[in-house]
């Protein structure tokens, strides 16, 4: 099913964008929030290997997506090698992860869109109003396309960058090495389901396939080179912000955590500088902007798939509906929808359909089935299963924490108070 047929001009770019972008977005807000009370180095060790393993599944289901036929979705695909239990899985687990970081993204950005027209419009939006006009706004850049959706979140991502590189030379002089040095490893790990979330785009792979013409070369080139632009973009963001803000006190990072708010709403309490917080709140904005479009374009595709409906004509309004109804009932409706639906999503959704389905599928595919192609992940089964090793684990760990075996990340602040003297 292979086609050596090379992408548009500009295809390969405007893809790694997408790729980039939908990790970059609310996963990036949130990070500090959720990683902080484990301590700068910590958190990138942790990152380093969710990185690695979140790229290797994505890999995995383009490997999948090309033994099917064009316009085939995560449905289809797990219909075909999974039967009829996998299907039924898909279908909730990719429901609820699509769901849950759009209502995440809207919920946030809802907070940045009613602060932004606040402030320079004069206006007295809700957080809830906020999160309605993005809602509507972006859904409705979605029904026009793949194309378009990369070409306008091309435009996003690229002042996304310019913020952040601002935020970064203004924010430099402000970093207190000491912060940074904090280590306290036994809550590190609490961060795992969030960091998880940080490297999710995997569901808008089968997207990519079509935009790239099934180009292998593309493909890959999309999504390591996307998921590497986000690894450093967070290594730095890390560093930035673990170095401004201090993980306790009234405007910490747990504070941050249990108000369910992104990082930069508490930079204006340790940062003098207007400039700073003036741009801080334009790179929050966009970086919600360019996460949402990427996460519905995956959405809109799935729903398109999954229920028939052709992306034409009534079609596009019945989709458009779809997302914004749910979208903006459940943002508007929990207080804690931002950090709730991004923890949940990643310790439960992300582990399972974007991890071990993955692995699943190229196991069955490869070694019961008999598809094959040119393109194919290497190491074989040397790879395939410590890989679901880890997503399985990753997702014992969500249980236990649910279960309330292990201490949750709302619970950081009883940790920290009790273990005061843990610093290793």
């Amino acid at each position: 099913m292979e086609t050596n047929q090379n992408p548009p001009k500009g295809s390969l770019i405007s893809a790694m964008f997408l790729v980039a972008g939908c990790c970059i977005g609310g996963g990036m807000l949130a990070l500090p929030v959720g990683s902080g009370p484990g301590g700068f180095i910590p958190s990138l060790v942790m990152m380093t290997l969710c990185w690695a393993m979140m790229t290797i599944s994505a890999l995995l289901l383009v490997e999948v997506s090309l033994w099917m036929e064009k316009g085939a979705h995560v449905i289809t695909m797990t219909s075909k090698i999974l039967g009829p239990i996998g299907k039924g899985v898909a279908w909730v687990l990719f429901l609820y992860i699509s769901y849950a970081s759009q209502v995440a993204y809207a919920a946030g950005g809802g907070i940045q869109v009613a602060a932004l027209l606040n402030n320079y419009m004069g206006t007295d939006l809700s957080k809830d109003v906020g999160a309605a006009i993005l809602t509507i706004i972006l859904s409705g850049v979605i029904v026009f396309g793949g194309r378009f959706v990369g070409r306008v979140n091309s435009v996003f991502f690229v002042a996304l960058i310019m913020a952040y590189f601002a935020l970064v030379t203004m924010g430099t002089g402000n970093i207190d090495t000491s912060l940074l040095f904090y280590k306290r490893w036994s809550a590190a790990w609490l961060a795992i389901p969030l960091l998880l979330t940080s490297f999710s785009f995997q569901t808008m792979v089968p997207s990519l396939t079509p935009i790239l013409r099934r180009h292998t070369g593309a493909l890959k080139g999309a999504i390591i080179g996307g998921t590497t632009i986000a690894f450093i973009v967070y290594a730095v963001w890390q560093y930035l912000i673990l170095g401004i803000i201090p993980v306790e006190g009234p405007y910490g990072l747990v504070h941050a955590n249990l108000e369910s708010v992104p990082a930069t709403r508490f930079l204006d309490q340790h940062v003098v500088h207007p400039l700073f917080i003036y741009t801080a709140e334009f790179f929050g904005f966009f970086a919600i902007i360019t996460s949402f479009l990427a996460m519905g374009l995956g959405l809109y595709d799935f729903l398109s798939d999954g229920l028939g409906i052709k992306e034409k004509g009534s079609g596009k309004i019945i989709l458009w509906l779809l997302i914004v109804i749910p979208t903006i009932l459940f943002a508007v409706k929990f207080e804690r929808a931002f950090m709730l639906a991004l923890d949940t999503s990643g310790g439960f959704c992300d582990t399972i359909l974007n991890g071990m389905i993955p692995v699943m599928m190229v196991w069955i595919g490869r070694y019961k089935l008999g598809y094959s192609d040119t393109f194919r992940v290497p190491g074989g089964k040397y790879l395939l299963v410590p890989v679901f090793c880890f997503f399985f684990a990753c997702l014992l760990l969500e249980i236990f924490v649910v279960t309330g075996i292990l201490p949750s990340g709302y619970e950081l602040y009883d940790i920290l108070k009790i273990h005061t003297t843990d610093k290793i």
